[in-house]
């Protein structure tokens, strides 16, 4: 099992993903200074969060608990703010992600 900092660092960095795309999507391809400047700064610190995990995750483990978490949130976020579609199989999947992104962090170290 992962400490309490690690885990929390990973998961900043997860959350901080749908924000950085939503600011993405707002800038309008950075034709919206304010936003675009917003995207950098969180596409910056997504990925520095999750460097400060990685002294204690292994790389493979901490991207995909990364990019797992960021998906998922980037997902619901597409739903309850863009209105976008989802069906039935993409929460399937969704669902095997989420349990991905647990089992993972549940199993430590693999020792």
């Amino acid at each position: 099992m992962y400490s309490a900092y690690a885990m929390t660092c990973i998961i900043i960095a997860g959350l901080l993903e749908p924000v950085w795309v939503i600011t993405l999507k707002k800038s309008e391809s950075f034709h919206r200074p304010l936003w675009g400047v917003a995207t950098v700064i969180f596409a910056i610190a997504s990925p520095f969060c999750m460097s400060l995990s990685l002294s204690e995750i292994p790389v493979g483990t901490a991207y995909a608990i990364w990019t797992g978490i960021g998906a998922v949130c980037t997902i619901i976020v597409g739903r309850l703010l863009f209105s976008e579609g989802i069906c039935r199989r993409q929460l399937l999947f969704l669902t095997m992600i989420i349990f991905g992104v647990v089992g993972l962090s549940l199993t430590g170290s693999g020792a």
